[in-house]
């Protein structure tokens, strides 16, 4: 699967790698361009997977601010919830488009 911002690819991974939390996917750390994401000082805690890190995505001078996030560090109940460990897997807002 990939994740775009028109024709920049930000993220790549197979299906089986990913991660689906409630309508997301979420990609592994070592599939996301690191270069395209800055983090952001947004600050958000979820109430089951814990504190979240959000990031302004950057392609070619376009400025997404908290189009990304993740959780460094998951609640381990939501680690359980998930069935897997999603600790610095990356999700996408709606402006970056997931596809197979």
């Amino acid at each position: 699967m990939k994740a775009t911002l028109g024709d920049t690819v930000i993220a790549e991974a197979d299906r089986d790698d990913l991660i689906s939390i409630e309508g997301n996917w979420y990609f592994p750390p070592s599939s996301v361009r690191a270069d395209v994401l800055v983090e952001s000082p947004t600050p958000y805690t979820c109430p089951w997977k814990g504190e979240c890190q959000y990031y302004t995505v950057t392609v070619d001078g376009q400025q997404l601010a908290d189009r990304a996030w993740s959780y460094p560090h998951p609640y381990a109940s939501g680690i359980e919830r998930v069935g897997k460990d999603f600790s610095g897997y990356v999700a996408f807002w709606k402006e970056i488009v997931v596809s197979d």
